[in-house]
């Protein structure tokens, strides 16, 4: 809960992909809190005294996935809810006649996003919702030790950046230090 907190501020892919990864947990222990408490949030906590609190949080993610009917597959509404704003300002941003910088890393990154919107069976999203899922793709190799070809690594890294654009404008659009007529 708290990670999710500091993350939603500091940068809002690793927050999505947090929950992502929430999402996971809770669907490969059953939606049962008591294993969730037990295996994922006791060990990493530092103190004690937090417990409680993840305790609701995760009761609430729970319900949360239940009530949406989240138990195979898909995302809880919050998360939807920022792929919807990072997804508006992608197209603000590639509708923009100076925003050249975007549009470049946009056409850089375009065939690889093609490339893994096909591996990974995923017709109908948006390619900012192809990006954070091949983030999370990378990520989840990652966790597994499963090796990435340097070739993947590429292409990742160049998604990785527009992404990071991406975020980093979302950041300045939350703050209101961004504004599309300057841009």
């Amino acid at each position: 809960m708290l990670v999710a907190q500091k993350k939603q501020q500091e940068n809002i892919a690793e927050y999505v992909l947090y929950l992502f990864q929430i999402e996971d947990i809770v669907r490969a222990l059953h939606f049962d809190i008591d294993q969730i408490m037990d295996s994922v949030v006791k060990p990493n906590l530092p103190d004690s005294s937090f417990e409680i609190q993840y305790r609701k949080w995760y009761e609430d993610i729970i319900k949360e996935m239940k009530r949406s009917n989240l138990e195979k597959k898909g995302h809880l509404d919050r998360v939807m809810e920022v792929l919807k704003e990072l997804v508006f300002l992608h197209n603000t941003m590639t509708s923009l006649k100076g925003e050249s910088k975007y549009k470049q890393l946009c056409n850089d990154s375009l065939g690889f996003i093609s490339e893994f919107r096909i591996k990974a069976s995923m017709k109908n999203p948006h390619d900012v919702e192809v990006l954070i899922h091949a983030m999370h793709m990378k990520l989840q190799f990652r966790l597994r030790k499963k090796e990435i070809t340097q070739e993947t690594e590429d292409a990742m890294d160049t998604m990785r950046i527009q992404l990071a654009f991406l975020v980093r404008e979302y950041h300045k659009m939350k703050s209101g230090d961004y504004s599309f007529m300057q841009n």
